[in-house]
């Protein structure tokens, strides 16, 4: 029986360990447990979601008030098209992540920052070009692009002197998606360094339907994939993502041909995760009907989360004064809508509740929304329960390794 191990993901001249750790913002993907995969000869993701937010928490910068203060006399008002991002702030804000990130690592792995094309921002091509750039300024090994198409990101950052020296991929959920990027990315002769397939199963934002998602299947679409990158004699490594829990779901799809696997769910419950530790305790507690797939995202997009997650419903006011990612070019944003709508319908009422969106930017700061995978009801059988009723936390190495070396789909439990 192979193990993870037995393989290697062949990036450019560098080998390493087949393992991916998906990047999950706001800094619940911290630097030290990026930094740990890594070390450990993978790849760590970061996130620049919020990124202004996850320099002021690690840095002690104040990004975020230095914001607020300077559109505070906005803050009741309904129109948010005035409320824009400071682009030097803002690449100073992702120097201060990715740069201090790099300046820690050790071992032979890599650090790769997860980039979202949803994170609009009031300005989606000007701060995109912000965060990409800034990103390879700040000497990010590389950049997964996410959450969209991207078929103009490539193009944004063309001229940057490590366009062709940093690892550049995407995630995508369909052949259909992946050849799109392609054809739009021709005529820059850069192809992407790898592909992350991201299947129905995953945590979060989902690249599929609301009434379809169950219909797909993570196998099929890595196999539709591979055999249209072989037709076509493209040499790209391929990374399944999302409900892989062992490592002998991992081997399988190695031996299949995929490149590498990544992966998120079990490393939300470890010591290095950014999630407070009440809360991966819910992780550990839910049962498979304690997670949902629900719309509530005002991206647009389906998301995985747990039923019991505190953002589900929450009437908060938009704080987008203070952050405001999610403001397309015109300063709407799913949530505003739903929001005005409650309010004017309980005229004088205190507090509102929403139910079909949610503020992201809010709940996720204050990690009121529960994301996760598919399996995260599972993880409760990786560890042990103490004495006192909870669950004991894992480190990161501890996860990394029973996935790097077992065999059987026996998953090693904490001495």
């Amino acid at each position: 029986m192979k193990r993870v191990d037995d393989f290697r993901l062949r990036l450019g001249k560098r080998e390493l360990v087949p393992i991916v750790v998906g990047g999950m913002g706001v800094d619940i993907s911290t630097a030290t447990l990026a930094l740990e995969a890594a070390r450990l000869g993978g790849i760590g993701h970061l996130s620049d979601a919020m990124v202004k937010t996850v320099s002021d928490r690690r840095y002690e910068t104040n990004f975020v008030s230095g914001k607020l203060k300077r559109y505070k006399l906005n803050v009741a008002s309904s129109d948010k098209s005035t409320v824009m991002f400071d682009l030097d702030r803002l690449a100073d804000a992702t120097r201060n992540h990715l740069g201090g990130a790099m300046e820690r690592k050790r071992g032979d792995g890599l650090i790769f920052v997860n980039c979202m094309e949803k994170l609009t921002m009031n300005a989606p091509r000007e701060t995109l070009r912000v965060r990409l750039s800034s990103a390879l300024d700040a000497g990010i090994d590389g950049i997964t692009l996410s959450a969209g198409l991207h078929l103009g990101s490539f193009g944004l950052i063309a001229e940057h002197p490590r366009f062709r020296d940093a690892k550049l991929g995407i995630i995508v959920s369909s052949l259909r998606a992946l050849q799109l990027f392609l054809r739009k990315n021709a005529r820059l002769g850069r192809l992407p360094d790898y592909v992350i397939v991201e299947g129905p199963l995953a945590g979060g934002h989902l690249g599929f339907g609301i009434d379809d998602w169950k219909t797909h299947d993570l196998r099929t679409i890595v196999t539709e994939i591979l055999q249209y990158l072989h037709a076509e004699n493209l040499d790209i490594p391929l990374i399944p993502a999302g409900g892989i829990f062992t490592g002998s779901d991992a081997v399988s799809y190695l031996e299949g041909g995929a490149a590498a696997v990544q992966v998120a769910t079990r490393f939300t419950a470890t010591r290095e995760c950014g999630l407070p530790d009440k809360i991966k305790q819910e992780y550990f507690k839910a049962n498979e009907d304690d997670i949902e797939v629900n719309m509530i995202s005002p991206t647009g997009y389906p998301m995985r989360m747990l039923k019991s997650s505190p953002a589900i419903g929450s009437g908060t006011r938009p704080n987008c004064e203070a952050y405001g990612y999610l403001l397309d070019s015109s300063g709407n944003c799913g949530y505003i809508t739903a929001y005005n709508r409650e309010v004017a319908a309980h005229p004088g009422a205190k507090k509102v509740s929403v139910m079909d969106k949610t503020c992201l930017c809010t709940a996720m700061r204050n990690f009121d929304c529960w994301t996760c995978g598919h399996n995260t009801y599972r993880l409760k059988d990786t560890t042990r329960r103490l004495t006192d009723g909870t669950y004991q936390l894992l480190t990161a190495e501890h996860v990394f390794h029973d996935y790097q070396f077992s065999v059987d789909q026996k998953i090693a439990l904490p001495a």
